[in-house]
């Protein structure tokens, strides 16, 4: 197969698809890897090292969608790389199409092959593809939230930790899930008094256990979000329904009971946000003030250390895109309903049920898709 890695170009992304790792892997496979030259540039990834890996190294996405049989991504493609997609192709990257309904359009019409790692399954339950940016995400969270806490970045001027004499701040995580424990984790490293909401009680045990003590842990109505949010220095919104629109969980109205100068970081803005007031951001212009109320909702989080991200995420789809490119696509996705949860869009379909949900769309199960002959044929 001709897998292609073409330079990510949404706004400060200098994440990579592929590391020269994994296309040295795939050539001693016997495939054949196209990367758009200064792919992996900024994260210390040169063309050099691609080359010497085995890949072909070219100048413009063109090219590498033109040619390639898949394309290995990061992020949702931009319009102009929705209109080099091809009937049959295949797109494997993250694609949060619940928010995006003009992507979503985009990649119905292109008859591409739209393969979403953030709904990709596991036989445990989990989302493996999605798990290792939502750690880098929930880490991060907690990283932002005390930097624009300070007085100077427009937060209220609480250090997190505290000083002795001098309470700690008051951090608000809602959900216990990945986000949400690695949240847990830094703001408690950090001195941080904290509070999760969760809807599990067996999560909420769980982390009690693991903490014992540090951290508060309640059960998640709106009455109990409402008051503790009321008191939170940092709220840390860590909410995921996989491929389905994030739930509100912090109204408009409920922003003038919140301190002002409290911080707010929707870490699920992709999927829509978890605070009524949440707007995509980026890294140039992270936040913006509704009501006092400072809010951080970059849409590309891991993007700010985006070699790490890269080696935690390439580390993780590897086997994933190995398995693609090894034999017949389809009878694999056929076979393995975990892989198949990752399918998003095809053959001019949408194939997931919470996608179609949130877009108010038709969609066709994934066995029924696979299982008809493809109408939209490769030029």
């Amino acid at each position: 197969m001709l897998i292609g890695v073409p330079t990510e170009i949404k706004a400060q992304e200098f994440r990579v698809g592929m590391t020269p790792a994994g296309v040295r892997e795939l050539k001693t496979a016997g495939h054949q890897i196209l990367v758009q030259s200064g792919a992996g540039a900024q994260i210390g990834l040169t063309d050099e090292l691609y080359r010497a890996a085995g890949a072909v190294v070219v100048d413009t996405a063109e090219q590498v969608f033109n040619d390639a049989d898949m394309i290995i991504k990061v992020k949702e493609p931009q319009p102009q790389e929705c209109r080099l997609l091809k009937p049959q192709q295949i797109l494997f990257t993250y694609l949060h199409l619940a928010a995006d309904p003009d992507q979503a359009a985009s990649l119905v019409d292109s008859g591409a092959t739209c393969i979403a790692y953030e709904t990709v399954t596991s036989a445990k339950g989990g989302l493996p593809l999605l798990a290792p940016m939502s750690l880098v995400a929930g880490r991060l969270s907690v990283q932002a939230g005390a930097h624009h806490m300070e007085i100077h970045q427009g937060g209220g001027g609480a250090l997190l930790g505290g000083v002795p004499g001098v309470a700690p701040a008051k951090v608000l995580v809602l959900g216990g899930g990945v986000v949400g424990s690695s949240a847990i984790r830094v703001a408690l490293g950090m001195g941080a008094d904290v509070t999760v909401v969760d809807r599990s009680v067996e999560r909420l045990g769980e982390l009690d256990e693991q903490y014992r003590g540090q951290l508060r842990t309640v059960y998640s109505t709106a009455e109990a979000i409402e008051r503790h949010a009321n008191d939170a220095d940092l709220i840390i919104g860590a909410v995921l329904i996989p491929g389905a629109s994030a739930p509100k969980l912090i109204s408009r109205d409920m922003l003038g009971q919140l301190k002002q100068g409290a911080v707010m970081v929707d870490v699920a803005i992709d999927q829509g946000g978890c605070f009524e007031t949440s707007r995509p951001t980026t890294h140039a212009e992270p936040t913006y003030l509704v009501d006092g109320v400072l809010h951080y909702c970059v849409a590309n989080m891991p993007g700010a250390v985006a070699r790490t991200s890269t080696m935690a995420l390439t580390n993780a789809t590897l086997p994933y895109i190995q398995q693609l490119a090894a034999g017949d696509y389809r009878e694999l996705l056929s076979s393995d309903p975990h892989f198949a949860a990752g399918l998003n869009v095809f053959d001019g379909r949408l194939t997931h049920p919470a996608v179609a949900e949130a877009l108010d769309a038709p969609w066709t199960t994934p066995d029924a898709a696979l299982s008809q002959p493809m109408h939209l044929k490769s030029a």
